[in-house]
Order: C-alpha cells, then sequence, then structure tokens
C-alpha cells in the first residue's frame, strides 16, 4: 500500500509540474509545489521540465585553481548567438562562447580558494544570469597530471644556474588543453604585498614575459633559459602557461595549461649564476630578519605524531603529503632521508599556520634538529584554509612565499640551514594525544571507543555518534541482508550520514550495485572521476578509489567507510577533546567501558550479554524525522524509512548462532573465522548465510585490533642534543630508544655515555660534556721542579753577587793600600 501511495505521490507531481509551469529558473535546489528543482528530482521523477535547463551540470566539473579550463555545459540549450558570460563565486566573469554543436562552453578563471564556488551563466552578454551550478577549484599540486603542463625534471628547472647545473629545460603538457595549432609559452609570476597580516596584505599574479610565439601546439617545448628581461629576474616565483596564440600577451581567463608553480631559478639574475649561493645567503639573511619581525605561530601549531603508524592512522586530522608520498616511492625532494611525510589538515586557527610531519624508513620522526630531511612547520598552510583569497591564507602560492622559496635560499641553493631550522624547527611528539576509535562492521558489529564489542541487527536508521558541545552528529542505516532475493534475519550497515556544525552534510553509502559506495554532498552526489580530494564547506572528502572514502572534519574528527564484501565498514576517529562528549550506539568516549551503553535519557544499559536487551538498547538510538541527515531519492526509500518508523518493530533478527551440525556452511565457518573475534564472523557466516561477508568481517575486525595497536600512546623523552666538541648516536627519542655519546679527539666524556628514554618521559642518567683531560700529577710535578729550578736560579744570583760584592771591596782595599 505504501509503495502505490509513492508511486502515485510522484506521478501526480510530475504531472502538476508540467501543467502548472512552474520553473527551475532561479529555483535551483529547490523543492516546489508541484515539481523539484532539488538534486534528488532526476531519480525520483519528480523534475520540473525545464531543470536540466537552468540546474546545470558541467564536463568537466574541476579544474585549476590558475584557471583556463575549457568546459562544456551539459544538457542545456544555446543559440549561436547568444553571447556566454560565465560567473564564478558571484564576482568573476569569464566569457564563454557557443561550438559547432550549439553547446555552451565556459572558461575557468584565476581563483586565489579551493573547493567548490557558485557558477551563473548567463547567454545574453551578462544581463541575466538565470543559469546555476557549480565549479570545483583544485590545488596545483592535487590536481591530476592529466590537466596540467609537466616540468621535466622539475628539479633541473628549480636548480638551474646553481653549480653544474645548466642546458636546455623541457616541458610537455596534453595538446586538447588547449584548443589551438599554435600556442604561446609564457611565464607568470606570483607575489604578495603589503604588511604581513594587516588588511592591505594581499597576493598577486603578474604576466612576466613570453618564452616563445607561435609555436606549434605539439605538446611539447624546450629552450635555453636566458636571465630574464626588463628587470623581471626579481619576480622569483611562478608558472608557465600554453595558451592559444590568437589572444595578446598577457590575456586573463583564456583557455590554457598550466604548470605547477616553482622556484625560478633559469631566469634570475647574473650574479646568481656567478656565486648561486653568495646570492642565496644574502636572501636567506633578509628573510631570517623578516622573521624575526613576524608574529610567532609556532605555539599555535599540532604537534606531531611521534611514529609513522600513528600519523597514517590518525586520517581525522593528518593526511599525506602529496610531496612526500611512501605509496608512490617516497620521492621526498624537500626532506631527504624521509621515506613519508603528513600534514595537518586544519590550518592553526590564528595565523593559518601548518604542520608537516615527517619519517624514516624505521618508522621515527625525522627532527630538523639531526636532519635537514626533518619535520617542518609552516607559516603559511601549504593547502590554504578558509575563507582564502589573501594571505597567508592562499592555496599554494602563500606557503611558496613564506616557507618554500626561504627553504631554497637557506638550504638548497646554500649551506646555511641553521637559519631556516632557527624559524622552522620541527616540534616533536610530547604533547601529541592519539584519538580514540570506534567502528561499525558486518550484520553490523560494534566496537565502541573504549573497546566494548556488541551486535545488533535493527533495520533503521541510527546515531552511532553525536556530541552536543562538538555539534558532531554521525548516522547509520541498516538493511535485511538479502541471499538470493530471500530477506535474512539480519542486516548490515549501507548508508552513513554526517555533519559537523553548520558543513555540507556528507553521506557515503552503498552504490546500487553494491559493489563500491557512492558521496553525496547535500543530497546531490559527487563524482571523484576527476580528483580525489575535495574541499567542502566545513569538512574535506578524500576517495582515492570507489571502495575508499575517508571524511574529516575541522574538530580533528575522521570518518573512514570502507567497501568490504558486500558491506561498509565505518570506523570513527575522536581526538581527545571529544572526551565526555559522545553518546550513541559508538558510547561514551571516557576511557571507563562500564558506562559506554547509555541510553538517549542518560541511562545506563548494564547488561551488555543479554542480546534481546542489547537490541532495545540499539533500537532506542532510532533517529527522529526532523534529525534525518540521509538522502531519500528512491521509492525504496522512501518507503522503507521517510514514511516509516525509524527503527522498524516488525523486524526481529536472529540473536544468537544456532548450532545445527548439518549446516552446509560449518566448513567453511570453521576454516574462515579463527581467533579474536570469531564470534562475529561465525554470525555473519552461519546467521547472514555469507561467507563473503564473514570473511570481510573478520578481516574489518583484525583491521580495527592493528588501528588500536598503531594508535597507541607513545612516550617520548624528546629532542636531545649532542655535547660540544662532541657527537650521538641515535636519533629515536620514544620510550626504550638508546642514545650514545661520544667525544673529539682531545676530549674526555663526562656525563652519561648512553642515555634511555624511560617510561616517564624522561632520559636516564646525567647530560653528557666533553671536557679537556686533565693531569694533576703533572701538574703538580712540573710545579715543584719549576719551583726548585727557580730556588737554584735566584741562590746562583745570589752568591753571584755576593762575590762580585766581595770582588769589589777587595779592589777597594787594594787601592787604599796604594793610595798609603
Amino acid at each position: 500500500m505504501r509503495r502505490s501511495r509513492t508511486a502515485i505521490f510522484i506521478f501526480l507531481l510530475s504531472f502538476i509540474c508540467r501543467t502548472t509551469g512552474e520553473t527551475c529558473e532561479e529555483n535551483c535546489g529547490k523543492k516546489m509545489v508541484s515539481c523539484s528543482c532539488h538534486p534528488t528530482c532526476g531519480s525520483l521523477g519528480s523534475c520540473c521540465s525545464d531543470y536540466k535547463e537552468f540546474c546545470v551540470n558541467t564536463s568537466p566539473c574541476s579544474g585549476t585553481i590558475m584557471g583556463g579550463t575549457d568546459f562544456v555545459v551539459l544538457d542545456a540549450t544555446f543559440n549561436k548567438s547568444s553571447h556566454i558570460v560565465c560567473r564564478f563565486d558571484s564576482k568573476t566573469n569569464t566569457v564563454g562562447y557557443v561550438d559547432e554543436d550549439g553547446r555552451g562552453h565556459c572558461i575557468s578563471p584565476l581563483l586565489y580558494q579551493t573547493g567548490w564556488v557558485s557558477l551563473h551563466i548567463s547567454s545574453d552578454n551578462g544581463t541575466t544570469f538565470n543559469r546555476a551550478g557549480s565549479w570545483l577549484s583544485v590545488h596545483t599540486g592535487k590536481l591530476d597530471s592529466r590537466f596540467k603542463a609537466i616540468l621535466v625534471n622539475s628539479t633541473k628547472w628549480q636548480y638551474y644556474g646553481t653549480p653544474n647545473v645548466g642546458g636546455d629545460l623541457k616541458m610537455t603538457w596534453n595538446t586538447t588543453l588547449v584548443n589551438a595549432e599554435k600556442v604561446n609559452l609564457e611565464l607568470w609570476g606570483y607575489r604578495e604585498t603589503g604588511e604581513p597580516y594587516s588588511e592591505y596584505w594581499q597576493g598577486e599574479w603578474h604576466f612576466l614575459y613570453s618564452l616563445a610565439k607561435d609555436h606549434p601546439n605539439s605538446g611539447s617545448f624546450s629552450f635555453l633559459p636566458k636571465i630574464a628581461p626588463d628587470g623581471f629576474s626579481n619576480w622569483e616565483l611562478g608558472a608557465v602557461r600554453v595558451s592559444s596564440s590568437s589572444y595578446p600577451d598577457g590575456s586573463w581567463n583564456v583557455q590554457a595549461a598550466w604548470s605547477e608553480d616553482h622556484a625560478l631559478a633559469w631566469h634570475l639574475e647574473e650574479s646568481f649564476r656567478q656565486n648561486s649561493s653568495g646570492w642565496a645567503l644574502d636572501k636567506c639573511l633578509a628573510w631570517d630578519q623578516l622573521e624575526s619581525e613576524l608574529p610567532n605561530f609556532l605555539t599555535e601549531v599540532i604537534d606531531c605524531p611521534c611514529t609513522l603508524a600513528q600519523a597514517r592512522a590518525d586520517t581525522g586530522r593528518f593526511h599525506t603529503d602529496y610531496g612526500c608520498d611512501i605509496e608512490k616511492g617516497s620521492v621526498c625532494t624537500y626532506h631527504p632521508g624521509s621515506v613519508h611525510c603528513v600534514r595537518a589538515i586544519k590550518a592553526s586557527p590564528k595565523y593559518a599556520a601548518g604542520q608537516q610531519c615527517c619519517y624514516d624508513s624505521t618508522g621515527a620522526q625525522v627532527l630538523t634538529a639531526d636532519s635537514i630531511g626533518g619535520s617542518t612547520p609552516d607559516r603559511a598552510h601549504d593547502w590554504g584554509s578558509p575563507p582564502f583569497k589573501k594571505p597567508p591564507r592562499i592555496p599554494g602560492q602563500s606557503h611558496w612565499v613564506y616557507d618554500v622559496l626561504s627553504f631554497y635560499y637557506c638550504c638548497l641553493w646554500s649551506d646555511n640551514c641553521h637559519y631556516y631550522f632557527k624559524h622552522r624547527p620541527s616540534s616533536d611528539c610530547r604533547r601529541y594525544q592519539s584519538p580514540s576509535s570506534a567502528i561499525v562492521f558486518g550484520d553490523p558489529h560494534f566496537i565502541t571507543f573504549d573497546g566494548v564489542s556488541y551486535s545488533f541487527n535493527g533495520k533503521g536508521e541510527y546515531t552511532l555518534v553525536t556530541s552536543e558541545e562538538k555539534q558532531l552528529t554521525v548516522q547509520g542505516r541498516t538493511e535485511p541482508v538479502k541471499d538470493s532475493g530471500a530477506t535474512i534475519k539480519a542486516t548490515r550497515l549501507t548508508s552513513v550520514a554526517m555533519r559537523e556544525g553548520s558543513s555540507d552534510i556528507i553521506e557515503v553509502r552503498l552504490d546500487i550495485r553494491k559493489d563500491g559506495l557512492e558521496v553525496l554532498r547535500n543530497q546531490q552526489i559527487l563524482s571523484f572521476a576527476e580528483q580525489t580530494w575535495m574541499d567542502l564547506q566545513g569538512v574535506f572528502v578524500f576517495s582515492p578509489t570507489s571502495i575508499n572514502v575517508t571524511v574529516m572534519f575541522p574538530s580533528g574528527a575522521g570518518v573512514e567507510v570502507r567497501h568490504r564484501g558486500e558491506t561498509m565498514t565505518t570506523t570513527v576517529l575522536l581526538p581527545e577533546e571529544f572526551k565526555g562528549s559522545t553518546l550513541g550506539l559508538l558510547g561514551k568516549m571516557n576511557g571507563d567501558p562500564n558506562d559506554d551503553l547509555a541510553l538517549p535519557n542518560g541511562k545506563l544499559f548494564q547488561n551488555h550479554s543479554d542480546a534481546e536487551e542489547l537490541f532495545n538498547f540499539g533500537a532506542s538510538w532510532a533517529i527522529q524525522n526532523n534529525s534525518a541527515l540521509f538522502t531519500y531519492d528512491s521509492e525504496y526509500l522512501l518507503n522503507t524509512y521517510y514514511f516509516a518508523p525509524r527503527h522498524d518493530p516488525s523486524f526481529l533478527p536472529v540473536f544468537t548462532v544456532p548450532e545445527n551440525l548439518d549446516d552446509p556452511l560449518n566448513n567453511q565457518a570453521a576454516e574462515i573465522c579463527s581467533g579474536e573475534g570469531s564470534q562475529f564472523c561465525r554470525y555473519d557466516i552461519l546467521v547472514g548465510r555469507s561467507p563473503v561477508i564473514g570473511n570481510a568481517t573478520r578481516v574489518s575486525f583484525q583491521s580495527h585490533v592493528s588501528l588500536v595497536e598503531d594508535l597507541k600512546p607513545v612516550i617520548s623523552c624528546g629532542w636531545i642534543p649532542p655535547p660540544d666538541n662532541g657527537e650521538k648516536m641515535g636519533t629515536t627519542y620514544t620510550q626504550g630508544a638508546k642514545v650514545q655519546f661520544s667525544c673529539d679527539k682531545g676530549y674526555k666524556l663526562r656525563g652519561s655515555e648512553e642515555r634511555t628514554c624511560q617510561s616517564n618521559g624522561k632520559w636516564s642518567g646525567e647530560d653528557p660534556s666533553c671536557v679537556v683531560p686533565s693531569n694533576i700529577a703533572g701538574i703538580v710535578a712540573g710545579s715543584v721542579i719549576g719551583a726548585l729550578t727557580l730556588v737554584v736560579i735566584l741562590t746562583l744570583i745570589i752568591l753571584q753577587l755576593r762575590k762580585h760584592k766581595r770582588k769589589q771591596e777587595d779592589s777597594e782595599e787594594d787601592r787604599r793600600s796604594n793610595d798609603s
């Protein structure tokens, strides 16, 4: 009955829409009285007749922050005489065009921000902007290489003019990115002007000069760099643009392929080529002086995780740095000796600073006090931070100006890293606190933040985690497991929806084929075919594959969703700041498992061993209609969840695994399920009737055990220096690590020769020092001999004086005698 009611409702809505003439012009995203302009209308069949004409999609839907991407406006109709103007972020206009097939095109502009921006399109030369959509602006470092010009051997480009680096430079690009037979290759420069941290602080890109004009659009260009003309060599940061030769030099917002921003060593002044290290030292000293005058941002950046395992597990607060990725061969240009780096996802609150943490092959953090490849904080977060647009929040470029160019000055073009590390010292991990984790997996089984495990096979929509203090909500939807169309008396998680504060609502659900994941933002499906990372409103989403999604919130909360064997596994990670503020099916996060299972009214559920009582506990966390975050974009979802109780009281699962010796799945259950957590695996095979799900449950349980192990607190005793006139062996400073000390030739060690990091966070032994060896006996003997020698000399002098005096007296007597 309910199914037919929904079908009739949708049919009537579509009919009324066609007859009443309601329009989506200037109404995109809204649900009208008679029809809908909401993103869900396509699958529900309730769209207004002009929905696709005015609520537009584009192909591609994303491009570089630098602009120049030509994209098609899908499904909308344009006349050959249409004068298209495209408006981005409500203020930046670019000129579009209509192609030979009548399709409208836009060109993306230079934007000083990343993430989704609004797009409005005019076909009457800017008089009215009645078509609406959105555009994804992407950081150049995160942009897929298919969509940018590539500097071949980029290290050579950025070391050009230093000793033994010269010759031709080469770049390549995908010729389809520029629709022209001949292209110009232009150099553009970036700089920031105005007093830092004042309202006058601005970032700006400028056209500098052309490297070549009317070059064949062959996808390749080589040249021998020359000193920049007309004084342009004082621009030290920039990018190369490839655009049609039909445009005047330096034309803004035209179809183009851009290289990544880079240090412009190859065009710097002659004095750099004559003495690059001396030139760079002068720049380094000037930067050192500037840094001394700027505010100290170091106190507000997050501490690094102690180990590589922690850094890769803390996905709510840290993410792989694309410049040093162990999954891509550990090409760590700026961090030699490291194999993997991560960046703090969120910029610091006041100064928008960033944190970078790097690790060696043993998993230990690399510190700048020990190595040029150590972890470094950043005055400007590489990925920028909302509201973007002004320094130091401009993605990529602000970081280059304040953190990367200075590294070239002090460390790469000269050997004066001590100046750089004075202002960019590694933060160790003594203040780092790892997050707590909880998981939902299989036919759903739960392990809370404090380690309580149980199963709840209700059918409905439930609160997994809620924190009123942090304004975080994570909800889960469960559906019955089916075997060849027959319903099994067990359920599985099929969707999670979440929001923090006023952020976009993110939903991750099994796709229609149940073999991958689908991500929705505010009830609209997101495609990750072009980009794997998206900056959204108050939330970040990373999806490198269709079975792997990670959602990250500014609070540091992270939600990992993995597709495994026809089910979803969802892991929630919460930092220490959530302690004592969470409720829901994943429990209270306070370190006390005894109060984990609390009802919405705060009353504790005590009998964890009673499966039927646990079922009642789970049912109590069914969500309310007005708090639902889910998308209902099919007749099935409307009937099963939207128009029905959020917890289905008629669905009663099998609570325990039946003991049936004749069950044909017994052997597979025995083979797959063993060890800790085997009860969950056995349930999913013998009740859920699915060895595939059972095996996925085993894998998910073991992965969670490993995650908990990786996130265990690690005690650090902090960096310990070598003694003056000596050295140390060992650069690991966590519990159990040993560091040995020795002295240079001619010095003797005083203090401990070896020190161990203890469980109390302090080093054993005494501070070592290297001193000049002392020889008391030699000194005494020398002093005695010296004194005796002095006595002898004095005695001889006295005797000599007496002898001389006696001679004088004898001579005087002889003279007197003669006179007489």
